[in-house]
């Protein structure tokens, strides 16, 4: 089975986000991947300091998943769209799940949001597993797969096979440049990446957009920690990757002795 990321450049509106969607995911459907999962907010796009994103409509929205819908119909291809939503009264930053038929399967929203996000969105309360083809996963917005490992505890214990973590890291107008994954002098995001899915014996598949000055990198990683694809740094690429899902047993995460914690 294959999985894929898809790491675009931030998108300049809604439309041109859905572009990319539809650019991105037929490429994705073309190296065979089942799904593909793109970089968190990616509609509208993630409220950076440095980019003007204005605040959607509940409308702008319901049409744009609309659109990715058709979308994942016409490429016969699952997809997980990160994007804003509205709930009730609740704005939220949540990853919708969409099937290869176009059909939309629930939304995982962010629960642990970063401190600057607090003025932003209102945090999720609650986690969800989702099943695509006999693939089961759990999604890990950002902060949250980064500093809460339990996020991605509870998917492994629950039978996910991978956890997709969409997330943004860096910026297109400062930073430092990084070209090598795992750098001993790059920050620790990718090493996170590895150690999500060792802990608990799963495939972990971080996405983030394509950057000229990234923090970290898109990576498929194997449940013995091994980076299977990664996407090189500032390229608007789909990675895939081959997955075994019998190796994604869950066996460290499974181990947890929860009632130690209480």
């Amino acid at each position: 089975m294959k999985i894929a990321l898809a790491t675009p450049h931030f998108p300049k509106s809604i439309a041109d986000g859905l572009d990319k969607v539809q650019q991105l995911a037929a490429e994705a459907a073309k190296q065979g991947a089942v799904i593909v999962c793109f970089p968190e907010t990616f509609i509208p796009g993630y409220p950076l300091i440095e980019a003007d994103v204005p605040k959607p409509s509940k409308a702008e929205l319901s049409e744009a998943l609309s659109k990715v819908c058709a979308i994942a119909k016409a490429n016969n291809i699952a997809i997980i769209i990160p994007m804003d939503w509205y709930e009730g009264d609740q704005f939220y930053n949540v990853a919708q799940v969409i099937s290869a038929e176009g059909e939309v399967l629930g939304y995982q929203t962010k629960n642990q949001l970063d401190p600057s996000e607090d003025q932003q969105w209102q945090p999720g309360t609650q986690r969800h597993l989702f099943e695509v083809g006999g693939l089961k996963f759990g999604i890990t917005i950002c902060h949250e797969g980064f500093r809460y490992p339990e996020s991605v505890r509870w998917a492994a214990r629950e039978g996910a096979h991978v956890v997709f973590h969409p997330h943004l890291s860096g910026s297109d107008v400062k930073g430092k440049q990084i070209t090598e994954w795992c750098s001993p002098g790059s920050l620790y995001y990718e090493k996170a990446m590895m150690m999500r899915a060792l802990e608990n014996t799963i495939y972990f598949a971080s996405v983030g957009y394509a950057m000229k000055y990234q923090e970290s990198t898109s990576a498929i990683i194997a449940p013995d920690g091994e980076c299977l694809a990664y996407q090189p740094y500032g390229q608007e690429v789909v990675i895939v990757a081959e997955i075994e899902l019998e190796k994604a047993t869950g066996f460290l995460g499974k181990r947890f002795k929860a009632d130690l914690y209480q």
